[in-house]
């Protein structure tokens, strides 16, 4: 079994769902008392959310390629960067590293197509959704991304900030995320992109009316099975 190298923090709530799940898949397909080799190193979120409400993208990069050249000094075999908004940064990450950067976006569109849709909408920060270094990475796998209007992306990015990465699970912002969802598949979407590895606490294909591609799962799974490669 390779060693996988995550790269979290980011924020700890959804890094924690990483670690539960890689151990999880690793113990259903090797059984026993199996479980995943990993390897992490958790940043100070706080430092992160600084540079991106600072625009300072190029500090933020130059902080994960840091700790990425780190993981693979450490051992690692495959790097996951276990975030979706900070793969902004995902060049600068894998200029640091000779190990190859499982990029969530692809594993995602992968998941997608294996569906047979074409058009998704996505939920996710603001600066995922508004910025189109994951958008285009989908796109260019052939997918149609739809995004929520402007009030129901401050309402998306306010509960992911404010409520999940704080632990923070109510019953009020599931509805909200649940009629967004709604809103999405009224505009077209086929499927719904869970865009952000915090969602998955409040919401799951329960809530929704049509496909949803849960990224952290998704995420997981292609890193567990490359590691039992």
């Amino acid at each position: 079994m390779r060693l996988i190298g995550l790269l979290g923090g980011m924020s700890w709530e959804s890094s924690a769902e990483y670690y539960r799940l890689a151990n999880e898949l690793v113990r259903e397909r090797v059984g026993g008392l199996a479980s995943a080799r990993l390897l992490l190193h958790s940043v100070d979120f706080a430092e992160i959310e600084r540079f991106q409400t600072e625009d300072r993208w190029d500090a933020a990069g130059a902080l994960l390629a840091s700790a990425a050249a780190g993981l693979e000094a450490g051992g690692a075999e495959l790097l996951v960067l276990c975030t979706n908004t900070m793969h902004k940064v995902a060049p600068q990450v894998e200029a640091a590293v000779s190990i190859p950067l499982l990029h969530i976006g692809d594993v995602t569109a992968e998941a997608v197509r294996a569906a047979e849709i074409a058009r998704v909408g996505l939920l996710a920060t603001a600066y995922t959704m508004e910025q189109d270094f994951l958008r285009e990475r989908l796109t260019g796998h052939g997918l149609t991304v739809i995004v929520p209007n402007g009030d129901d992306r401050a309402v998306v990015h306010r509960v992911i900030y404010d409520e999940l990465c704080l632990g923070v699970v109510t019953e009020e912002s599931r509805q909200a995320y649940r009629q967004i969802i709604g809103r999405l598949v009224a505009s077209g979407a086929e499927g719904v992109i869970l865009g952000c590895t915090e969602i998955e606490l409040l919401v799951d294909q329960s809530d929704a009316t049509v496909p949803v591609f849960p990224t952290t799962r998704l995420h997981v799974e292609a890193a567990v099975r490359a590691a039992l490669e």
